[in-house]
């Protein structure tokens, strides 16, 4: 390990000089307070910038803070928050070429994730970060970089790495409601709910362009008769809206917030920050947003209990296209969503297929059973539930046949909930219908076994892995269109899951080991390992990398177009 000042020297010796001489900084220097590690050096002023590292050996965080992984995961989170917030204080202008002086943190949005950026233990604390190294043209700027190392950086790390230096209050505070938040998520099983809304949650966002809460929004209130109360360890009563087990309609008029909260509760399976709004909407972490998606490549699934005996005896049992329908995509999304152990799926009417979500009465007159392949969802719903407690929330605005197999009616109106499901029984009562059930079999679906050498992560000789934004993975020759899997949300999540996919393929595809499975072990490996399990050789310590939920991992899995499965 160097000293601070042999740093200053090195800094001050290539002043001028090409960028390539930034190479001889590289190293560990002993900053008093922390440890600076400088682990890459960006190729030039526009390249990807520069990654290094801080310890701090003597936090002085209370013990009681980081005594688990969750309040681990809620400090850590608020750190990367503060050191970002210390970064824009600190770095209010910069000069030169291409990212020269720009310092990142991976701090998020208003969910509270298990990133790479920010790993706390007991007796050390280490913070992740990059920097565009300061040039003027390809020419070094000595003098800035120095400013940037000795003066802004520890500045930033004494206003975010230390206790003492924090607002403890909101920390203590951020870490309980996220303790809460996990408590709540764990009693749904056991109180025969699926999700839970607490009064005074405010739903509504802010445009389509942000994800903070609307200002002066209406704020949710519970109809008595879905209330429930939890008792929370920090935090006390807690009372709310508790939807239940079972088929669960949202319904109401256009632009009273039936899909606002529906993506409250979709997004409940992540916990938020204070003051999101949603910080207390919990939903089962299984919970799996299903929509149509016209154009996906479906790989070997069972599709048959929805679409059987097509035109053309197309073989529904082992499914496969390089260009599903909006109805195909839809059965697809549901079976695959099943096969990672959903036990709660998620609908909204305007993200689905019509002919995949309802057949009516006069329909079923005029084109016969035998002539339609389809057996709507709405014949299938009840019987996901009954047989494999597999609930489902639906927003449902165009269809009252739905009343037929609902347990739950929820009406938003103006933003606010009324339970009107008795309403909804009487007037199934009163306009009785007469379609008839198009089942002719149970519920079914086969497992599938990747093939490892379907996963093909090379371009050339060289591993590529790589993203577009959240929505898109570079892998090797390949490109995953990942920009309908709506419970994805942050693109450290994406570029964790390419790494996943390429990790997965080299340590547990065999070609016997199903789907589940393959993504269950690759979580276990995390949870025991750490992120940095998934980083490809040559990509040590990655400080951008956010822990996937298995689901949104199964789904870029099945939308890999290489992918081959087999079935046993």
């Amino acid at each position: 390990m160097k000293d601070k000042k042999e740093l200053q020297k090195i800094l001050k010796r290539i002043d001028g000089k090409g960028y390539k001489a930034y190479n001889d900084i590289k190293g560990i220097y002993n900053f008093d307070f922390f440890i600076l590690h400088i682990d890459h050096i960006q190729r030039d002023p526009f390249a990807g910038p520069s990654l290094l590292r801080v310890e701090v050996q003597d936090a002085s965080f209370p013990r009681e803070l980081i005594d688990n992984h969750e309040k681990r995961d809620a400090v850590s989170d608020f750190i990367a928050r503060a050191f970002n917030g210390s970064i824009k204080k600190q770095t209010a202008g910069r000069s030169g070429s291409g990212k020269s002086g720009i310092i990142t943190i991976d701090r998020g949005g208003q969910e509270i994730l298990e990133r790479s950026c920010v790993n706390i233990q007991s007796d050390n604390l280490e913070v992740r970060f990059s920097l565009g190294l300061p040039a003027r043209g390809r020419r070094i700027i000595g003098r800035e970089a120095s400013r940037i190392l000795m003066d802004i950086l520890p500045a930033i790390v004494n206003n975010s790495c230390f206790y003492k230096n924090l607002d403890s209050d909101h920390l203590t505070e951020e870490v309980e409601l996220y303790e809460d938040a996990n408590f709540i998520r764990n009693q749904l099983k056991s109180r025969g709910l699926i999700a839970f809304v607490r009064d005074g949650s405010i739903l509504p966002r802010g445009s389509g362009v942000t994800d903070k809460p609307l200002k002066n929004a209406v704020q949710f209130k519970t109809p008595k008769t879905l209330e429930v109360i939890f008792e929370t360890p920090n935090n006390g009563s807690v009372r709310g809206m508790g939807v239940p087990n079972g088929v669960n309609l949202i319904v109401g008029g256009g632009y009273h917030g039936k899909s606002t909260l529906l993506q409250a509760i979709e997004r409940g399976v992540y916990n938020h920050v204070y003051g999101d709004g949603r910080e207390w909407v919990v939903t089962d972490p299984t919970a799996v947003k299903i929509r149509a998606e016209d154009g996906r490549r479906i790989e070997n699934v069972d599709i048959s209990s929805f679409i059987h005996n097509p035109p053309l005896n197309k073989n529904t049992e082992e499914f496969s296209t390089e260009n599903a329908s909006g109805s195909t995509s839809q059965a697809a999304n549901i079976v695959e969503a099943v096969e990672a152990g959903t036990k709660l799926i998620l609908f909204d009417e305007d993200t689905s297929a019509t002919n995949f979500m309802i057949r009516d009465e006069r329909m079923q007159r005029l084109v016969s059973n035998e002539k339609e392949p389809i057996t709507p969802f709405i014949d299938r719903v009840r019987e996901l539930y009954e047989d494999h407690n597999i609930s489902t929330i639906m927003v449902m605005g165009g269809s009252g046949d739905y009343f037929e197999v609902a347990d739950t009616v929820i009406m938003m109106d103006n933003y606010l909930p009324e339970d009107v499901t008795k309403d909804a029984k009487k007037i199934k009562e009163e306009l009785p219908i007469n379609r008839m059930q198009e089942i002719e079999f149970k519920f079914r679906f086969k497992e599938r076994y990747p093939l490892p050498e379907s996963i093909k992560p090379y371009k050339g000789r060289k591993i590529k892995l790589d993203i577009r934004g959240k929505s898109t993975i570079l892998l090797g020759l390949e490109t995953i269109d990942l920009s309908q899997v709506e419970q994805l949300i942050d693109i450290s999540q994406t570029r964790a899951i390419a790494y996943a996919i390429a990790y997965a393929a080299q340590n547990h595809m065999d070609g016997k080991t199903n789907m589940k499975e393959i993504v269950k072990m690759v979580e276990h490996d995390i949870e025991t390992k750490g992120l940095d399990i998934l980083a490809p050789k040559g990509r040590k310590n990655p400080n951008n990398i956010v822990k996937p939920r298995i689901f949104e991992l199964t789904a870029a899995f099945n939308r890999l177009r290489s992918l081959k499965t087999r079935k046993y």
